[in-house]
């Protein structure tokens, strides 16, 4: 364990500040998004944050770097998709494919 870490009740550790951030976003929370003063967590916020970028353009491999993850598999846990975004990913496939295959096709 490092200097900086503290141990929660279930034996995994945390990081010293934690409490401090867990407690200024209760308090922000709660006088701004009432009802949301228990639900959001830095977790939470991470997985929202995340989930903006993409859904704005930002590039998977760039988001990964933002929130220092090493493997792409779990930035993409953080992200969660709208369905219209992923059947409009499919149908611009699609469209790609078939300008491709348009010279092949007599």
């Amino acid at each position: 364990m490092f200097p900086s870490e503290r141990r929660n009740a279930d034996g995994s550790s945390r990081r010293v500040g934690d409490d401090a951030l867990r407690d200024g976003l209760k308090s922000a929370a709660k006088a701004h998004l009432p009802g949301w003063g228990e639900k959001l967590t830095p977790h939470v916020l991470r997985h929202f944050c995340a989930s903006q970028l993409y859904g704005n353009g930002l590039d998977l491999l760039a988001i990964q770097e933002v929130l220092g993850h090493s493997w792409i598999a779990t930035t993409m846990r953080y992200i969660h998709v709208q369905q219209t975004r992923v059947e409009d990913a499919w149908v611009a496939g699609m469209e790609r494919a078939a300008k491709r295959l348009e010279g092949l096709v007599r």
